[in-house]
């Protein structure tokens, strides 16, 4: 879910990604709906999470119900891989998150609140592309702990690590160790030394039987991950504001009309945070398709 500048790997990677892309069409042409009889397609992409690709299949539905056409580029990767599709016109509309987003484009930002990272997020957009409406769903980067580690060392917030003797084992995706919220970011706002192993799938429970085999101490697991809950983890406070305000938001291109950013919209305003620990839990633990699941939530939204 997570969040950065465009370095080595990015620029390394763009070119594989636009192959994969390649079929998406002209990015040039005049989007319009199939109501006006018009035949250009939004591309929708979404990041290689399953919580996204729900996402992503839900503003693909939604979209078709109102006769557009759409192009699914699903699980395209990390944020390094993907943002220069987008920036590119490559991808018409992406499930986003507002602070890393705005991290990977604006590396000093110093906006944390909600509506101020919003706003400094819309500014620092590249030309061609707009955000659409914010949801209130959040899904944020967090650091986790087991009960058993917290319960030990009396903690219940990041800056309450410092107070832990033994050696600190720090775990998640490898892009992490250089990110802001990875160790140099953990050492620089709350003096916390960690050592970093890298564990490349994104929260999920390879981290979750780390933390639970004691291999790492502390784990990135987003907050809308229901994996936190069901196996007892503590998600560390962040006094300092290390992670930046999360929420969900469309990034479009100008090529999406009025009228296709109306129907994601509705869908911002309608997902909860509630919503998409319920969507993430019924991917991990009912193991649905994400097209399942994102049809049976706008049923009962009625927005299908």
């Amino acid at each position: 879910m997570t969040r950065f500048p465009l370095g080595r790997l990015g620029l390394t990677l763009v070119a594989a990604s636009a192959l994969t892309l390649s079929a998406c069409g002209d990015s040039d042409d005049p989007l319009s709906s199939g109501n006006d009889g018009g035949s250009s397609t939004i591309v929708i992409g979404s990041q290689d999470y399953y919580s996204n690709e729900i996402i992503a299949e839900i503003y693909a539905q939604a979209l078709e119900a109102e006769d557009y056409e759409v192009d699914r580029q699903f699980r395209i990767g990390q944020r390094e891989v993907y943002l220069p599709e987008i920036e590119n016109g490559s991808i018409d509309l992406f499930p986003e998150y507002t602070g890393p987003l705005l991290l990977a484009l604006q590396p000093d930002a110093t906006a944390t609140k909600p509506d101020e990272v919003y706003d400094a997020l819309a500014d620092a957009l590249p030309d061609g592309l707009r955000l659409l409406e914010q949801s209130p769903a959040t899904d944020q980067d967090s650091y986790v702990v087991t009960r058993e580690f917290a319960e030990k060392w009396d903690i219940t917030t990041i800056e309450d690590l410092a107070k832990v003797t033994d050696k600190l084992v720090f775990g998640a995706n490898s892009e992490a160790e250089s990110r802001p919220n990875g160790p140099k970011g953990l050492k620089n706002t709350y003096g916390v030394d960690v050592t970093f192993t890298p564990i490349e799938d994104s929260g999920g429970p390879l981290t979750v039987k780390a933390l639970k085999d004691g291999d790492i101490q502390i784990g990135i697991i987003y907050t809308a991950d229901p994996s936190i809950q069901k196996n007892d983890l503590v998600t560390l406070e962040d006094t300092k504001g290390l992670f930046l305000a999360s929420a969900v938001v469309p990034v479009a291109s100008d090529d999406v009309d009025d009228d296709a950013a109306e129907v994601i919209d509705e869908i911002s305003a309608a997902m909860t945070p509630e919503d998409l620990i319920a969507l993430n839990a019924r991917s991990v633990e009912e193991k649905l398709s994400p097209q399942v699941i994102a049809k049976e939530w706008l049923a009962e939204k009625d927005l299908d």
